[in-house]
């Protein structure tokens, strides 16, 4: 169960991933698009993962018809006005959200940088309703190469105060970390932290490159870790973060089940794993569902759900001032 004196956090969350059944209706109304179903229960088989997929690339194909909705930028920042204000309807203290503005902006040809503007609006929106700590996190698709990245990039940048972090998502079976190395470069020039999706539809050595090559701190899913004796020992004496997303991987067949799951044994071994959501709206799931229903069938006891969420304020991209406030908030509620 969820230990109420210690910050709720998730670190990884895709707002494209996130976009209420509610508003594809909504925003299909008002902009005259074609749609399978036009009630939410008819709609859901089209939006969300209710069987297994046999990989990342087909579970990724439940995108199409959300960012068929994104048909101006007043879309992109409902959506991610939304976002947070659904994190806080969860009980989640903090939250990093993170979005690829050229996948956003593709479907309509939107401006990238555009599109960057309209969701940090939204973000700012919803924090200053909700009350809710939020920072935001770029990332470069590897689907579209390593020059629609570095566009993407550069639609990023000059809002680069108002941004954290750098991700790295996308195809990585075939687009290696090494083809990316400039652009982390740069992100590291304006100050932005690093997280990479990694060890998830590629083996260990992805993980490697992604901490050697481009300076990654975290990395998202890491399910390959398990696989590398020398590589968890080094996650372990530099506590990288690991950011697991347990229903995700089930539903990617990136893990048989909840119970083959390698966050228990990353727990066993001291690594900084933490429960997080990935695409709720795709997943049909929360962050509440994954530390109450998801980790428990993974096999963590009541103690490893709990270092969990501890670990979570370990490897967030957060002040030690800002982590400590946290904590404070959340014993003192």
């Amino acid at each position: 169960m969820i230990s109420q004196d210690i910050p709720l956090i998730d670190l990884h969350r895709h707002i494209e991933g996130n976009i209420r059944i509610s508003t594809i209706l909504d925003l299909a109304r008002q902009h005259n698009l074609d749609l399978p179903a036009w009630d939410e229960a008819n709609l859901s088989p089209h939006v969300q993962v209710q069987t297994q997929q046999p990989g990342v690339m087909s579970f990724l194909e439940k995108f199409t018809l959300p960012m068929r909705m994104l048909v101006n930028l007043d879309a992109c920042r409902r959506v991610a006005y939304e976002a947070v204000i659904d994190a806080a309807a969860e009980g989640i203290d903090y939250i990093e959200l993170r979005f690829s503005p050229w996948f956003m902006a593709e479907t309509h040809a939107l401006a990238p940088q555009g599109v960057v503007e309209a969701v940090l609006d939204g973000i700012q929106s919803g924090r200053n309703e909700s009350g809710i700590q939020v920072k935001l996190l770029g990332i470069l698709s590897r689907t579209y190469g390593p020059e629609i990245a570095m566009k993407e990039l550069e639609a990023l940048l000059p809002l680069a105060e108002r941004i954290v972090g750098l991700d790295l998502a996308g195809d990585e079976a075939n687009f290696p970390a090494e083809l990316f190395e400039r652009h982390f470069e740069r992100a590291r020039e304006v100050g932005w932290k690093a997280t990479v999706h990694a060890g998830e539809a590629a083996g260990a050595e992805s993980v490697w490159q992604s901490i050697r090559v481009l300076g990654a701190q975290r990395i998202g899913h890491g399910l390959a870790i398990i696989n590398d004796l020398a590589l968890m020992d080094y996650l372990f004496e530099r506590q990288i973060g690991i950011e697991c997303n347990l229903t995700s991987n089930v539903q990617t067949s990136s893990v048989a089940d909840y119970a083959s799951h390698p966050i228990k044994t990353f727990l066993e071994n001291g690594l900084c794993a933490s429960i997080n959501s990935d695409d709720p709206g795709i997943s049909g799931i929360d962050l509440r569902y994954e530390y109450e229903v998801a980790a428990p069938k993974a096999g963590l006891t009541d103690a490893q759900i709990r270092q969990a969420q501890l670990n979570a304020v370990e490897s967030a991209f957060l002040t030690p001032r800002e982590k400590q406030n946290l904590v404070k908030k959340a014993k003192s509620d």
